[in-house]
């Protein structure tokens, strides 16, 4: 059970991204991490969507696709920044975000160790699951005005995608 709710302030985070850039576009490069903060996002507003994993079945299939299909309608509704966020470490996450096209559209952040997501409680532990997964961000997706929690949607079956999905978001800003 998520310990933030809405209503509540973030806390502090700190992410591993690697910016997109043309030069990337060709698979070759892999990129130069840096770091970004939540503290970027004071007076934004923001979309995150939480994915246990770039490449598993859902996120690749269901969950990312629908957000870059519809990076527009999320801007026009007044959001400032959509990343999407995983335990995965960045230069995964980077692939994938190049594969799927977001470019510059959303932000794929990497949370190291779940830092971020464990002080919101949205971590889960999928070592059961027998294939390597471990612990977890779980699926999620959450909107902040200014660092507060506006729309939270936690997933009760980090398999689907119904409350942390585009469709559910939108109405919500």
């Amino acid at each position: 059970m998520a310990s933030i709710k809405v209503g509540d302030s973030v806390p502090a985070g700190t992410f591993v991204h690697v910016p997109y850039t043309p030069e990337l576009a060709d698979g070759s490069a892999c990129g130069i991490p840096s770091k970004i903060s939540t503290d970027a996002w004071k007076g934004k507003k923001v979309v995150i969507f939480a994915v246990p994993g770039a490449f598993t079945p859902s996120c690749h299939a269901n969950h990312a696709p629908p957000y870059l299909a519809k990076v527009d309608e999320l801007k026009a509704k007044g959001v400032d920044v959509i990343a999407v966020l995983s335990s995965n470490d960045p230069f995964v996450l980077s692939g994938w975000s190049r594969i799927l096209g977001f470019q510059d559209k959303i932000l794929a952040l990497s949370d190291p160790e779940t830092a971020w997501t464990s002080k919101l409680g949205l971590t889960v532990d999928l070592t059961g699951a027998g294939i390597g997964l471990g612990k977890r961000t779980t699926r999620f997706a959450i909107v902040l005005d200014d660092l507060k929690v506006k729309y939270l949607g936690v997933e009760p079956d980090p398999t689907q995608v119904t409350v942390s999905g585009v469709d559910a978001v939108l109405p919500n800003l």
